[in-house]
């Protein structure tokens, strides 16, 4: 990628009204070209090593409906990258802005039954503990972050050694990237050794996710 690209969104950032970007829409669609391009290649990559439905680069329009921030447009540029289903459980998101590029990704808003069968399996076993104390992951990525319960979830023991984990709604990592690392020549490879370093996490819960307490798939 080129500088260019968070030079558009850094503007956009000082100018966010429908007029600046009306006047400067020629820009925004290099910006754009350019993301998607990154985007695209981080997909051939990680179809090498993974199973994913088509990668899905996000509008940078607001839905300001129900926001009392109305600035119209999103001040960077996003893309979705889901494991294919029914197989594989989990999506990773790589995120560009300047100040604030990440990757990441999990589950961000698992059903009731999906969250149930995770904290079972947390409960059971210490698996997931033991991957997400791997040297490299804990490293990269510090450790599980998202919403949490103030108490145990109903039928769960609230002195549990693993109580912590199991009160999580929600069951994500994330990787922060300064701007000098993303126009490095290997960012790329950067972004997919990331995703490498979080599959052991994508795999167990997609285990758990796809069989029954009594490890019987159900798919």
């Amino acid at each position: 990628m080129k500088p260019t690209l968070f030079e558009f969104l850094s503007a956009l950032q000082q100018n966010n009204n429908r007029e600046w970007f009306a006047e400067n829409k020629e820009a925004y669609e290099h910006a754009k070209d350019q993301a998607y391009a990154f985007y695209e290649t981080v997909a051939n990559e990680l179809a090498k090593i993974d199973d994913f439905s088509k990668f899905k680069m996000y509008r940078i329009y607001r839905d300001v409906r129900f926001s009392t921030d109305k600035s119209p447009y999103k001040n960077h540029f996003g893309a979705i990258f889901s494991r294919l289903q029914p197989h594989n459980r989990g999506s990773f998101y790589v995120h560009l802005e300047p100040g604030h590029t990440f990757i990441g990704g999990g589950f961000w808003d698992p059903n009731k039954d999906d969250l149930q069968r995770i904290r079972q399996g947390i409960e059971i076993e210490d698996d997931l503990e033991m991957i997400l104390n791997e040297p490299k992951l804990k490293k990269e990525f510090g450790g599980l972050f998202g919403e949490s319960l103030k108490t145990a979830p109903k039928g769960f023991d609230k002195e549990h050694l693993r109580i912590g984990m199991i009160r999580y709604k929600q069951f994500l990592l994330k990787k922060d990237f300064n701007d000098k690392a993303v126009f490095q020549p290997d960012f790329k490879d950067q972004v997919v050794d990331g995703y490498k370093t979080m599959q052991p996490f994508f795999r167990y819960m997609t285990d758990v996710l796809t069989t029954d307490a009594n490890g019987e798939s159900i798919i």
